[in-house]
């Protein structure tokens, strides 16, 4: 790993920290001041209002109520009931093997399941990231970084997906069978393993590839044997068509104040819904390229740098994306601020900050916070062909 550093690269990284975490507590603060009904004041939503999703899910189909997860309508009007008829629409949106998580959880109060399920997320990805070998700043920088507490405040998912996808990255060579397992638990969010089947065969590994398929296909097979199969049918038939609408909607929608995708961003431009996903292929097709080219046998680039540059990767490949899903970003900003002298460590710093104003630029209707993952893995790639072809000397160690 790079040692060169200078006292402005250490400020810089301090810096960005500090602000990062000074942010992030204001708005985890803000979020908890509740009115009468339990709703945050600010947002007018239950301060873990996604997190629902998954312990109110869970709680129906322990109780033999699956069917009602797929009915819009009865999904919300039992939410309303259980918390507050002031309730914003909210709809479920998740394969049905995420019940597997969603009803254990939900066997809890829904204060202390979010709290389970937020240090179990850190967690996982603390292990995750182990194999990174970070110093222990940068390693704590990962875990406590904007997108990181964008989860934190509505209980999303990211820091699990990250865990599953940069686990699995990691651990292709060394350990090829737990990798494909993190990535079969990973179909659980499928969007964001679009890349990994492209990584694997590029790579030759196939145990990796055979382990995933065994993992999704159990998981499948289980979801069935708990909920019934019928699970599956009401998801193609309901649910997917539902979460394609949500996407498909005109630009701009609220909820669109934290997408970053090439999607969003083709229809912030005037491109119609077949633009959108045209410019979406074509993004899809540019990252698989590039995840083919870093993962050839014969690629020489240090593998920590290839896992993080994927799993950014992935964040591009996705037509459906949200700040919640850029711990990646963070991680591989982090992973190239200590290992990558040649790299500017300021502009690695303001990448890892990125994800606090998603919104902020999102909400002023430019859409172009998709550029920020594409030019993080631009930026990291041209350095590393400068060395490659002799472009660029090797920096000398202080």
């Amino acid at each position: 790993m790079g040692k060169a550093y200078s006292k402005f690269d250490i400020t810089a990284g301090l810096c960005a920290v500090l602000l990062g975490l000074s942010i992030g507590f204001g708005y985890y603060i803000k979020l908890w001041q509740l009115d009468a009904n339990g709703l945050s004041t600010g947002i007018q939503k239950l301060p873990y209002w996604d997190f629902t999703n998954l312990w109110a899910g869970g709680l129906l189909a322990s109780k033999g109520g699956v069917g009602t997860i797929f009915d819009v309508d009865a999904y919300r009007a039992f939410l309303r009931s259980m918390f507050t008829p002031q309730l914003a629409d909210q709809e479920w949106s998740y394969p049905p093997s995420v019940l597997l998580v969603g009803t254990p959880l939900a066997q809890l109060p829904i204060a202390v399941a979010y709290v389970v399920w937020t240090v179990g997320s850190i967690v996982a990805l603390h292990f995750a990231l182990r194999p990174l070998s970070l110093p222990l700043l940068a390693h704590a920088a990962c875990l406590l970084s904007p997108s990181g507490f964008t989860n934190l405040l509505i209980g999303q998912n990211g820091a699990l997906t990250a865990a599953l996808l940069i686990g699995g990255l990691s651990l292709v060579y060394t350990r090829p069978i737990v990798a494909g397992i993190l990535f079969g638990v990973l179909t659980m969010k499928p969007h964001l393993g679009l890349l990994i089947p492209i990584c694997l065969i590029a790579s030759g590994s196939y145990r990796a590839f055979l382990s995933a398929a065994v993992t999704a296909s159990l998981l499948f097979l289980a979801t069935g044997l708990a909920f019934g199969f019928d699970v599956w049918t009401l998801f193609i038939g309901k649910t997917a068509p539902l979460m394609s609408s949500i996407l498909e909607a005109p630009y701009p929608q609220t909820y669109q104040a934290h997408a970053i995708t090439v999607f969003l961003a083709c229809r912030w431009l005037g491109f119609s819904v077949a633009g959108g996903y045209a410019g979406q292929a074509v993004a899809l097709v540019l990252c698989a390229a590039v995840a083919i080219w870093l993962w050839r046998p014969q690629n020489p680039i240090e593998h920590g740098k290839r896992a993080c540059i994927t799993a950014t990767l992935a964040i591009v490949a996705s037509p459906y994306g949200y700040s919640y899903d850029t711990i990646p970003m963070c991680v591989t900003a982090a992973f190239l601020f200590v290992t990558e002298p040649r790299l500017s460590r300021l502009a690695m710093a303001v990448f890892w900050l990125f994800p606090l104003f998603i919104h902020r630029i999102n909400y002023h209707e430019i859409g172009i916070t998709v550029l920020a993952p594409i030019l993080l893995v631009t930026y990291a790639l041209a350095a590393g062909q400068r060395r490659a072809i002799g472009l660029e000397p090797l920096p000398k160690a202080s």
